[in-house]
């Protein structure tokens, strides 16, 4: 009796975690070739490591990180609201995009012509765009909004 409680134990600790990862790929793609990143608990790996050693950024409230780092200097972006910042700033110059309705735009714009991506069923299209070959990649699981940020910087800048 104590082997399978201790196993049953076991996959309560794991499971919940397992859940918590989620693959991004490449455009409608669903290879493992085709992982762009991996997003467990809010550190997005290269890929579909889960090695230290390829953690391209991490969220930590509302302030995306480099690497692993937890120091203000590698704060890479920051969300305020529905607005995402360069570095540390608030300032409107260092505005970077702005997310609504399920879109992301450029600067603080909430124009059609401004709009970078949108989100649609666990899939970002290029601008308004909701064909298929403008899906610029996909995930398989929940993204808070930090998260899909972070993603969206790691496809355009890494």
């Amino acid at each position: 009796m104590k082997p399978l409680l201790h196993t049953l134990l076991l996959l309560l600790l794991v499971l919940p975690a397992a859940g918590q990862e989620v693959r991004v790929y490449k455009g409608t793609s669903r290879y493992g070739s085709d992982v762009i990143c991996t997003v467990r608990k809010g550190t997005v790996y290269k890929g579909r490591s889960a090695y230290l050693s390829d953690i391209l950024c991490h969220v930590d409230g509302d302030a995306l990180y480099r690497g692993r780092s937890s120091y203000r200097s590698d704060i890479l972006l920051n969300i305020r609201g529905n607005r995402v910042y360069e570095g540390t700033s608030s300032y409107r110059s260092d505005l970077l995009w702005t997310w609504r309705d399920e879109r992301l735009y450029r600067g603080g714009s909430t124009y059609t012509s401004d709009v970078l991506a949108t989100v649609r069923d666990k899939k970002v299209y290029r601008g308004v765009s909701s064909y298929s070959s403008d899906i610029l990649f996909s995930y398989d699981g929940e993204l808070s909004l930090a998260e899909l940020i972070a993603v969206w910087y790691v496809s355009i800048f890494e």
